[in-house]
């Protein structure tokens, strides 16, 4: 059945896809407004214009027929799912609650439920690996299912440790309960400090499991049961979740520019959860065609700025730690010098009031609202649970220029 969702669902937003990306076009087309100026820098507008409309019947031609496949003989899949717990449905008029609620892994999540509500051998406790690139939303998954009434009530204890924290776990740390564990590893361990920490969860004899929540595909040699991979969101579920969060209840067709600009942020964006939601934020509060362009343009900016300064899109970046990222771009009156920050993710930020430094979120500079001083504490925290920050310290200093003996400025970000 979880197969058959999936394939299911990969049909349905693959259909969206479609009608979101060619369903604006058709209305510029028909108020004669598709050879703009704006609109033929864009990727699909240039598709949709030279083609004269056949890739349009093409894909939507195939996309039709990949629903119509899958939709074969569902009358025992519906009756199936009539039982199961239903999923929100209206695309346009969810954003409330997806800014707060986990998006999608509705097969990840039912995988990870029924595992954990399975009644195993009370003396060997079951460990179920999730194992995931950056910031592919393990920890949202995991802190989702966590919150469920009926994991919670299933469970007498819930304990989240780190991969250090098992190290120094020992029976005064063995609860006489039914424990649900989970472990986040940034480093992989010795199968003799494992093998330590299992046996005694194993001790207690009382149904207690255990979740792995690492990037290292190695450690999913400690799983009892086949680990659970986490990928990047599709392509086409990206743009659904753009759409969603970006345009909030307002239709996407009812600003068919909105959209066409929109497909190629989301594009442009790569796949990554933190500026999709950084950017569609900022978009939401201002539907101006100028606006959304500008903002196309200063990550593009950006973008380009460090495939030739390190040879990697911004999103690879971000993925490491201690990285320095040139962003420069979002500060048109520093577009000489070099704005670079360092990312120190996974730590709790705390307001101080005591702090030297001005504190600015990722939203005031991509939408140009304030004026970025010399050094200043950059800092994004998600909605949520377990609510990851991203901070940086950003610094300004002068360099030697390359091409000449004047100095140049350049801000470098430390965490």
């Amino acid at each position: 059945m979880l197969m058959k969702l999936k394939m299911l669902t990969e049909a349905m937003y693959k259909g969206y896809h479609v009608f979101d990306t060619y369903g604006p076009l058709e209305l510029i087309k028909e108020a004669g407004e598709v050879s703009d100026s704006y609109a033929l820098d864009f990727h699909y507008v240039r598709r949709f214009h030279l083609s004269g409309g056949t890739i349009v019947s093409r894909e939507v031609k195939s996309s039709l027929e990949n629903l119509e496949t899958v939709l074969d003989n569902l009358k025992e899949f519906v009756s199936l799912l009539n039982g199961c717990e239903r999923i929100i449905r209206n695309p346009y008029s969810t954003y409330l609650y997806i800014d707060n609620f986990m998006f999608g892994r509705q097969v990840e999540r039912q995988q990870i439920m029924s595992i954990l509500m399975l009644d195993d051998h009370p003396k060997i406790p079951a460990v179920l690996p999730i194992i995931g690139g950056c910031r592919v939303g393990k920890k949202t998954l995991v802190w989702s299912v966590c919150s469920d009434e009926r994991i919670r009530s299933h469970f007498s204890a819930i304990l989240h440790f780190g991969g250090d924290d098992i190290k120094k776990f020992d029976e005064r740390n063995v609860m006489p309960l039914k424990t649900l564990i989970t472990v986040e590893f940034i480093s992989d361990i010795s199968d003799c400090e494992w093998l330590n920490f299992y046996s005694l969860v194993a001790s207690s004899g009382n149904g207690s499991k255990v979740i792995i929540i690492s990037r290292l595909e190695k450690l999913a040699r400690f799983g009892t049961v086949n680990p659970i991979e986490l990928r990047n969101f599709s392509h086409e579920e990206y743009s659904y979740l753009f759409n969603v969060l970006a345009f909030g209840s307002s239709n996407p067709l009812d600003h068919p520019r909105l959209a066409i600009i929109g497909k190629e942020i989301a594009r442009t964006l790569q796949g990554s959860l933190v500026a999709i939601n950084i950017y569609a934020n900022v978009l939401r509060n201002n539907f101006s065609v100028p606006f959304w362009i500008r903002v196309l343009n200063l990550y593009r900016g950006m973008m380009e700025s460090n495939l030739s300064l390190y040879g990697e899109h911004p999103k690879s970046l971000l993925q490491k730690d201690g990285t320095i990222i040139d962003i420069t771009a979002f500060c048109p009156s520093l577009a000489t010098n070099s704005l670079r920050i360092t990312l120190l993710t996974g730590e709790k930020f705390k307001y101080d009031n005591k702090r030297e430094l001005p504190v600015m979120g990722f939203g005031d500079i991509i939408a140009g609202s304030v004026t970025m001083p010399m050094k200043f504490q950059l800092v994004w925290e998600s909605r949520l649970a377990p609510y990851t920050v991203i901070s940086a310290t950003c610094d300004a200093e002068e360099l030697l220029s390359t091409t000449s003996t004047r100095k140049k400025r350049k801000i470098v970000c430390t965490s």
